[in-house]
């Protein structure tokens, strides 16, 4: 037979026991939180046709679409998803007979043809944990989608992340007001949703490429790099603009919804240079940093998208929502020191003492089990030390020992693996002690 190098498709990882039990953790603290607030889950394929896909996300998104060797070229070629928001437009205009708003919560993974980075969490091949609203222009949504995310970041423990949030039609009047028209708005937006990885030197050049004039370029400067701008001077600066102030009106409402909803003020900011690359955005748009820990990247970004659904129903709805990175708060947490060693989940593991006892120890694990003890068993019967040794690399707390004289006394010998004690009790006794 011939070997077959074993090796993985760059980008993406498999997920060994001790991985799987934290991120199954973190998905149960977000399901939890989904739910609290009356999300609801549904699952989408993970294959859509690609004009479904494209055309949604922007020029630079489009690239990163993993197209499919299926039909090219023709109405039925195919791609994996990118992310789970233009799915869920689509569901939702395939099914106009859900109510609105219709909450949901979507938990899958999506594929990007883009350079991974593994100490910051980007790979090709990731989760996204979603949630959105649909059928409400409220601010309150919008407020409701912030909260759900401080609770969640909060639970897992994450402290000083902040919530940055803006307005894409704050952005719009911003446009208007260094000058340009509001067809550029995409391209400014996607041009400063990179100064968290680039100087603005560098946006500038990639500006002045396309041909915005040198003074367009100095006043966007002072508005985006040039200090903190608040909602007031936000305000002041887009008055006339009525694009801008209507965004900024939205803001002064979402943020009289925050502060009744008693999120810690310094967990959310207003932020003018937040930028979103993506095009589907149309309203409030927020993004979860680590101010502390810059190199460590976004752990949650969404945002209000009222006409994406329109391109599937042809009747603009509005939505909103927001991905939370499961693969980036994973990863923010192990470099930060936030994770427990994972043990397994495993409470017992019963011995086999000899071949002659096998059976016995079958029906020590069965009753245990029926118990709601989650207990293995060894399958076969080596020396006692080599199941003791197991037990101590997978953390299984408890070894139950079944020998000639236990089955005989109608006993069990218990060893507590982290203390070293042993004691012998009855079948009737042992439940009790261990769910003690």
């Amino acid at each position: 037979m011939a070997k077959i190098e074993p090796r993985i498709f760059k980008g993406t990882r498999d997920f060994l026991p001790d991985e799987m039990m934290h991120r199954e953790e973190i998905q149960n603290v977000m399901r939890t939180v989904f739910q609290k607030y009356g999300f609801e889950p549904i699952e989408t394929p993970a294959i859509e046709y690609l004009n479904v896909l494209t055309g949604k996300y922007g020029e630079d998104a489009d690239r990163l679409i993993y197209r499919l060797n299926y039909k090219t070229g023709t109405k039925d070629e195919a791609a994996l998803h990118y992310d789970l928001t233009v799915p869920f437009s689509r569901v939702i205009a395939m099914n106009k007979e859900l109510p609105k708003p219709f909450k949901r919560y979507q938990i899958q993974p999506v594929w990007r043809a883009d350079s991974p980075q593994p100490n910051q969490g980007r790979f090709r091949e990731f989760y996204q944990c979603d949630i959105d609203a649909v059928g409400s222009k409220s601010m309150m949504v919008d407020a409701e989608i912030i909260c759900i995310v401080n609770e969640i970041l909060t639970l897992l423990g994450f402290k000083g992340f902040l919530i940055k949030v803006n307005n894409r039609k704050i952005l719009n009047g911003l446009v208007a007001y260094i000058g340009l028209d509001t067809s550029w708005t995409g391209e400014i937006c996607r041009n400063i949703d990179k100064l968290d990885k680039i100087s603005f030197d560098e946006v500038a050049k990639e500006l002045t490429e396309k041909n915005v004039p040198s003074a367009v370029i100095d006043k966007l400067k002072t508005v985006v790099s040039e200090g903190k701008i608040s909602l007031d001077d936000a305000e002041a600066l887009l008055k006339g603009i009525p694009v801008g102030e209507e965004g900024v009106n939205e803001m002064k409402e979402l943020f009289s919804y925050l502060n009744s909803m008693n999120i810690p003020k310094e967990n959310f900011i207003f932020e003018i240079s937040l930028a979103r690359g993506l095009d589907y955005y149309t309203g409030p748009i927020f993004e979860t940093t680590l101010p502390q820990h810059p190199h460590i990247g976004s752990l949650t970004g969404g945002g209000r998208y009222d006409e994406l659904i329109g391109h599937f129903s042809g009747i603009d709805t509005p939505a909103v929502g927001t991905s939370l990175g499961l693969d980036r708060i994973l990863s923010a947490m192990k470099q930060l020191g936030m994770l427990d060693k994972a043990q397994t989940r495993t409470k017992v593991l019963v011995t086999a003492f000899s071949k002659e006892t096998m059976l016995d120890s079958l029906r020590v694990a069965s009753m245990l089990r029926e118990s709601g003890i989650n207990t293995e068993i060894f399958h076969e019967p080596v020396k006692l030390k080599s199941q003791f040794s197991y037990a101590d690399k997978k953390g299984i707390r408890y070894v139950a020992i079944l020998g000639e004289d236990e089955i005989k006394n109608g006993t069990i010998t218990i060893k507590d693996m982290q203390t070293r004690e042993q004691k012998e009790m009855a079948n009737d006794e042992i439940i009790k002690w261990l769910n003690c």
